[in-house]
Order: structure tokens, then C-alpha cells, then sequence
């Protein structure tokens, strides 16, 4: 392990007074604190505190302790930088040191595994894992040993801070090995600042993304043979499948999903906010006339119950409704307007922006 040191500084922007000291100094060759004072007024002490502390003055060489002159931008970079950079060199020393500890135990554990699928019983096509922390340290191991491809399916609009932080160090390793990911979230995860911010990053690294409006189910498929989806109604457990006909129809189903989702974009123009929120809305009108209840078209949707019932409320005073009922008869028993591909809800006039319900996968 490396030695202790103490945190690197960190340095906060120059005050105005700092940055007029030294323009000052740079016109010069150096220059005694008096007649910066002088020049500049009371501030002139603490910036030449500051500007010291910056490493962008020193003592002047040959000129005496009281003269100081200014040191070139990168000098003091690189000055400020260098505990940084051996701490950086260091660490990634500990990992690679880390690293080879670990897969040393390779072998052992390639062998251990083949015995235990030679052995059947102890191989399970179909587990059920009921605690989070086990979900996630499977999902882990699965992500370890995947070779060719992760698929991943994320309904429920943007995903927790938490459940991001867990999943990029894994993914962007999954990505420098080559290995290729594509993910599906709804079209909701667009307005999460957090989640745009984790598709850019796995964007950048070779990951796909896009997005569809309902119809997903929470899955992740590794490799084609190992597949987890959540179990219903019970938070943060998780199946895991292994039957080969299985793995198979749940990559089918990500497959039909892939062909009919849109790309994430890096940025939502109007144009495509608009044209989000009327492919949603169309959603909402679809799922009103089919009878559901507002919570449970909000968690279809990936967006707030409180959303979802300002779309509703657009929704109801667009066709002269004045109960959910009444309006779920009406949107049923209207035929679609001319040129709608979707029903009724082509003929509802733009409601609000849509907001992300915040909700993330058990175990992802």
C-alpha cells in the first residue's frame, strides 16, 4: 500500500484583486509588496498571499526575499498538479497490484463453476434472489465474465442518483473490454438531468440507448445466456434465469422493444419534446379508455402520479368529460381523427411538460 499523504490542495477561483495583482506583475520583471500597495491599494497583500498560494508568484531569483515576479500559468499548473499526479500514479499501482491478487484466484474459480454445472442440481435454471445487496453483487459477477454483449431493459422513467453511481464504474469497464451494451429506457428517462448525464458518459464509450413510450419489462440478459427480471411486487428481488428457451424469448422481447424505440438524444430540442409528449399522451389516452387507474398508468409511464393527472385533467377538458369515466367511454367510442396513427389522443391539445417519476431497477 502506498504512504499516507495528506489531501492534495484544491484551489478555488482567483478573487478579482488576485487577478489585477498579477497582470501587474507580469508587465514586470519583479516588484516589492510596498509597491504593489502602491499601485493597487490594501488589497494588494492578501492577493500576493493568494497568488503565492497558487504557485503563479515566487521570490524573484537574484532580487532578494522582499521581490517577487510572476510565474507563466503553466509552470504553475504543473507545480499545483504534481501531488495530484503521484497520487494518481500510485493508486492505479495499487490497482493493478489489486487486480492481480484477485485474478490470480481465476482458476480456481473457472474450475470450481465447471464442476458445479457438470454436477446438475446445483446448477438452478430458474433462482430466485429476494436480497438487494445479493442482486447486486450477482449482477456484479455476471458483468465480469461477460464476453459479447449486455442487454438492458430500465422502464420507470429516470433512474435514482444511487442506482447510476452503482452501474457506471461497471458499465464504462464492460465498454473498455469491448463488450456491447444496449439499453432501453422509457421516454421519460429524457428529462432526468442524472440519467442523461450516465448516457452520456456510455454514450461516449460506444453504449446504445433509446427509448420507447410503455411496453417495456425490467430485464438485463448477459451474454444471451443469463437473464435477470424483477419479481412482482416484492422490492429488490430478482429472477434469474438460465433456462436456455427462456433467455431466448427475453431477448426476443428486447429485440421488439430495440426496433421500435427512438435514440437518445444528448439534448431534447422543442421539436422533440413536443413530439415526446404527444406520443405519451397518446399513451395515456390509450391506457385511460382501457380503464386503468392514474397511479397505475404513471408507473406504466415512468412519470409522477401528479404528471400523469395534469395530462388526465388536458385530457378530460379537451373531449368535455367530467369524470375519468365518462371520459374513458368517450376516448373508447370516438373514432380516431383523420391521419391519427394512435386514436383520439392526436386531437388533444399540448399539455405540460412531462416529468420523470425518479424510480430505478431492484438490483441495477
Amino acid at each position: 500500500m502506498p504512504a499516507e499523504k495528506a489531501d492534495p490542495p484544491t484551489m478555488a477561483e482567483l478573487s478579482p484583486a488576485a487577478r489585477q495583482l498579477y497582470a501587474y506583475a507580469a508587465e514586470r520583471h519583479s516588484f516589492e509588496p510596498a509597491e504593489a500597495a502602491a499601485a493597487l491599494g490594501p488589497r494588494a497583500a492578501g492577493a500576493l498571499t493568494e497568488l503565492a498560494t497558487a504557485h503563479l508568484l515566487q521570490r524573484a531569483p537574484g532580487g532578494g526575499p522582499d521581490r517577487w515576479s510572476a510565474v507563466a500559468p503553466r509552470a504553475a499548473a504543473a507545480r499545483a498538479l504534481a501531488p495530484l499526479t503521484l497520487l494518481v500514479r500510485e493508486t492505479h499501482d495499487e490497482m493493478d497490484r489489486l487486480r492481480g491478487r484477485l485474478e490470480a484466484l481465476v482458476p480456481e474459480y473457472e474450475a470450481g463453476t465447471a464442476q458445479r454445472d457438470r454436477s446438475g442440481p446445483g446448477r438452478q435454471e430458474l433462482e430466485t434472489v429476494t436480497d438487494l445487496g445479493t442482486v447486486r453483487a450477482l449482477i456484479a459477477e455476471l458483468a465480469a465474465a461477460c464476453e459479447r454483449e449486455v442487454l438492458t431493459s430500465q422502464p420507470g422513467g429516470g433512474r435514482p442518483v444511487g442506482a447510476l453511481e452503482d452501474a457506471i464504474g461497471r458499465d464504462e469497464a464492460l465498454l473498455a473490454r469491448g463488450v456491447r451494451m444496449r439499453t432501453i429506457y422509457q421516454h421519460t428517462a429524457r428529462y432526468s438531468q442524472p440519467t442523461v448525464a450516465y448516457v452520456e458518459r456510455v454514450a461516449a464509450l460506444g453504449a446504445q440507448v433509446r427509448t420507447l413510450d410503455d411496453g417495456l419489462m425490467r430485464m438485463l440478459v448477459f451474454d444471451g445466456h443469463t437473464g435477470l427480471i424483477t419479481v412482482p411486487d416484492r422490492a429488490g428481488a430478482a429472477l434469474v434465469v438460465r433456462e436456455p428457451s427462456v433467455v431466448h424469448f427475453m431477448v426476443s422481447a428486447f429485440e421488439r422493444c430495440w426496433l421500435k424505440a427512438d435514440p437518445f438524444p444528448a439534448t431534447v430540442s422543442r421539436e422533440a419534446a413536443r413530439s415526446l409528449s404527444d406520443e405519451l399522451r397518446q399513451t395515456i389516452v390509450r391506457l385511460l379508455s382501457e380503464g386503468l387507474e392514474d397511479k397505475a398508468i404513471a408507473r406504466r409511464l415512468g412519470m409522477s402520479e401528479r404528471t400523469c393527472q395534469r395530462h388526465i385533467a388536458e385530457i378530460m377538458r379537451a373531449v368535455g368529460a367530467k369524470s375519468r369515466f365518462q371520459a374513458g367511454y368517450l376516448l373508447s367510442a370516438a373514432p380516431p381523427p383523420p391521419g391519427a396513427a394512435d386514436g383520439p389522443g392526436d386531437a388533444v391539445p399540448e399539455p405540460g411538460a412531462v416529468s420523470e417519476r425518479g424510480s430505478g431497477a431492484a438490483g441495477s
